[in-house]
């Protein structure tokens, strides 16, 4: 790769100027060199399209040639590759690309630490953060009792939030869930439904069910809710409440009026944690309407135990494209501000 193509956060041209060309010889953990390569090498082939080297395999021998700064991160890269491996979980190109990504970070990370780190597992499937945004926002929930993840769609912040609730739920941390969103109408007009008035509210709760049925056994979520382990229910019905013992989520916070912010966070009772997702960029309130969202980074930044966590497309973990979707629409706005 040209230096003049590097990727974002590789050293500049002066640097590749100052290196030399080396090779060096990597061993393969026997075990798990098919995890780390990928099938048919497609892991291997996304390293050398994010890091200008050249990597031959013969088994469980590798030759890495290039810049050697570059030679360098490529073996940092599989070392933390290979330590995941060994620690039970699947590489995905994906991984690769946010391998690079720590390594690469002005203050880098052990990969092993940010991707490795599983919040909770199902059925051999588990729930942990891709990306650098994600851990440190993992984090923030486990030291803060009130955090706010703000980001863009597909970066996981109601989906990593359900699955810490999840955790702490499992861990006795808590006794009880509570989910709830703002019933608000994105666009389309759903008020003449028919139906009783759970099953009106029903479309806008759906994604938080989504999210429980990956974490919790389906057959079982149904006894959970009769219980009052879990609750799931529109902004409106928080009104009123102390909500003790409770790890409760408020997602599509953007939606939330100023007040209806105000009357949500009051509602934190002891023992009680809290997390409010939400992308200030897709508000769907009338137009003038302020969103609460928007209000309560003025309001509370600073404030102790109180954390905002900033999430970005680079933490987009869903198909490439929505990265760039978001990338362009985040362009555009600034530019027609």
């Amino acid at each position: 790769m040209s230096p003049q193509f590097r990727q974002a956060g590789e050293p500049s041209l002066a640097i590749y100027q100052k290196t030399s060309i080396i090779s060096e010889d990597y061993s393969l953990c026997e075990a798990h060199v098919h995890t780390v390569l990928g099938i048919n090498d497609e892991n291997l082939k996304v390293l050398e399209n994010l890091i200008p080297v050249d990597v031959f395999v013969r088994g469980t021998q590798a030759k890495i040639s290039g810049p050697d700064y570059e030679v360098a991160r490529t073996i940092k890269v599989l070392d933390e590759l290979q330590a995941i491996a060994q620690r039970g979980h699947v590489i995905s190109p994906d991984s690769v690309k946010n391998a690079v990504k720590i390594i690469t970070d002005e203050a880098p990370q052990s990969v092993r630490a940010v991707l490795a780190s599983d919040i909770i597992a199902r059925k051999g499937k588990a729930v942990r953060p891709k990306t650098l945004g994600q851990k440190e926002y993992v984090d923030a929930i486990d030291t803060n009792t009130v955090v706010f993840g703000l980001g863009p769609a597909g970066s996981g912040k109601t989906y990593l939030a359900v699955a810490k609730a999840v955790q702490a739920l499992h861990s006795r941390q808590v006794s009880r869930i509570i989910l709830t969103r703002p019933a608000v109408e994105a666009g389309e007009k759903l008020g003449f439904l028919p139906g009783t008035l759970n099953e009106k509210i029903d479309p806008y709760l759906r994604p938080l069910y989504d999210a429980l049925r990956d974490m919790i056994d389906p057959e079982i979520i149904p006894k959970l809710m009769e219980s009052g382990v879990i609750e799931v229910a529109p902004l409106a019905y928080m009104r009123g409440r102390t909500l003790n013992d409770a790890f409760v989520i408020l997602d599509e916070a953007q939606n939330t009026t100023p007040a209806q912010m105000k009357m949500f966070l009051t509602r934190l009772g002891f023992g009680a944690k809290m997390v409010v997702t939400g992308d200030i960029t897709q508000v769907d309130l009338p137009s003038g309407q302020k969103s609460g969202l928007r209000l309560v980074r003025h309001i509370l930044r600073g404030v102790e135990d109180v954390h905002f966590a900033e999430l970005h497309s680079e933490d987009v973990v869903r198909h490439a494209l929505v990265s760039r979707i978001v990338d362009a629409y985040d362009a555009f706005e600034e530019e027609n501000s």
